[in-house]
């Protein structure tokens, strides 16, 4: 039998959570068939088979498991010794059936005894895999009257399906007097996800390591419209054929990086990395996190798509260079976005508006404005070639037929 195990599918991944296996335990598996979905640390990703044959699960779904750890086996037994090639067998609480007994272990109890309460980790906690404490928090479950059918009682996505509605939600009892711990109400604990927890650490490693700063301009974007309109026109009506203005702004800091190769430039250890290609992440919400997605020669919309349906690939989830993060479609004029690191800069995206702006006639007139931030590693880019860089962008902007050089 050859053995699957946990998957590397980002470069960053320690470890993996199984969040739903695609076939069942005995079920014949193609290679190349989709065979499970992964929870990562940077993104929820389905893992084709690499082998073919009969499955034989191993993890169940819920559980996480460093990288290399085997997670399921396929092929058939080899008959020597205990049946199955001197493997253990798999356990089959992946399919939310009970753990088998051991021939060694010592006879079941008495069926009247009541079920036992889901063991702690020695500290009070009940031990639950975190997608069954997010799916425990989201139905107002209280954890601690489920029993769990994981390793050592451990509380997994199955036993929480499978709790009766009736279970009681925590409810925290009311002091007789009130003090600090007590009034803020009831509290209920959110484990973050793999990736929220990674999004976490890198943002808090970004601000507490990397000296920024940020400048801002403003870009007059009514050529872009203007050119748009008249996309969506020979595209006849066809709005999802036309670039979206981030599709430009992504564009011109492409050609602007070629110009600037410092923006373009990571800090490791003391030392700027030049970089050959010029990819460019776009930060896209999934999950209540953030993921960012390389542009290489991908449609940046079709990527953002891809990464809420957890079809992004791994290699489209590093590489990058430079990031542009765009909150314009929420209405937030301005913002200055945290650096991705180790690159060199982050560009900010406001929200395009109307505003009445004097121009070089001195007219006051109705313009589609835009608000630019970029925030720069002090260690890799200076004021000045900042300011360069950003005027660029602005120059390419307000000529967007330079676009399509």
């Amino acid at each position: 039998m050859a053995e699957i195990v946990m998957p590397r599918l980002s470069d960053t991944m320690e470890e993996g959570t199984i969040l739903r296996w695609l076939k069942s335990d005995g079920e014949t598996v193609a290679r190349g068939e989709e065979l499970v979905e992964i929870e990562t640390d940077k993104a929820t990703m389905v893992y084709e088979s690499d082998q073919e044959g009969p499955l034989t699960l191993i993890a169940a779904e819920g559980e996480t498991l460093p990288v290399g750890t085997p997670i399921a086996r396929v092929g058939e037994a080899s008959g020597d010794g205990d049946g199955n090639g001197g493997l253990a067998v798999a356990s089959p609480t992946a399919l939310g059936q009970e753990t088998p007994v051991a021939a060694a272990a010592p006879p079941a109890p008495a069926p009247s005894a009541p079920a036992a309460a889901p063991s702690g980790d020695g500290a009070g906690r009940v031990k639950a895999s975190p997608l069954a404490r997010r799916i425990a928090s989201e139905r107002g479950l209280d954890l601690a009257s489920i029993a769990g059918s994981g390793p050592g009682g451990r509380i997994v996505k199955s036993d929480v399906e499978g709790a009766p509605a009736g279970a009681a939600p925590v409810v925290a009892a009311a002091p007789a007097v009130q003090d600090v711990a007590t009034a803020k109400g009831a509290t209920t604990e959110v484990e973050l996800t793999k990736l929220q927890q990674t999004v976490a650490r890198r943002m808090a490693e970004s601000k507490a390591t990397i000296p920024d700063f940020n400048i801002q301009i403003e870009v007059d974007m009514e050529e872009c419209v203007r050119l748009r309109g008249q996309l969506k026109e020979l595209a006849r009506g066809g709005a999802e054929v036309a670039p979206t203005y981030n599709d430009m702004v992504v564009k011109a800091c492409a050609l602007a990086l070629r110009e600037h190769p410092n923006a373009n430039g990571s800090y490791r250890d003391g030392r700027v990395l030049a970089h050959s290609r010029v990819n460019v992440g776009v930060a896209v919400a999934a999950d209540g996190a953030l993921v960012v997605p390389t542009v290489f020669d991908a449609d940046a919309k079709a990527l953002a798509e891809r990464v809420r349906a957890a079809t992004i690939t791994p290699p489209e989830l590093g590489g990058g260079t430079f990031t542009v993060s765009n909150l314009g479609m929420f209405g937030i004029s301005a913002f200055a976005a945290i650096i991705n690191p180790p690159q060199a800069a982050i560009m900010s995206v406001g929200a395009l508006t109307r505003r009445a702006v004097v121009t070089q006639s001195g007219e006051i007139e109705a313009r589609s404005m835009l608000t630019l931030t970029l925030v720069c590693d002090h260690r890799i880019l200076y004021g000045a070639e900042a300011a360069l860089f950003l005027a660029r962008v602005r120059e390419l902007l307000q000529a967007p037929a330079a676009l399509t050089l």
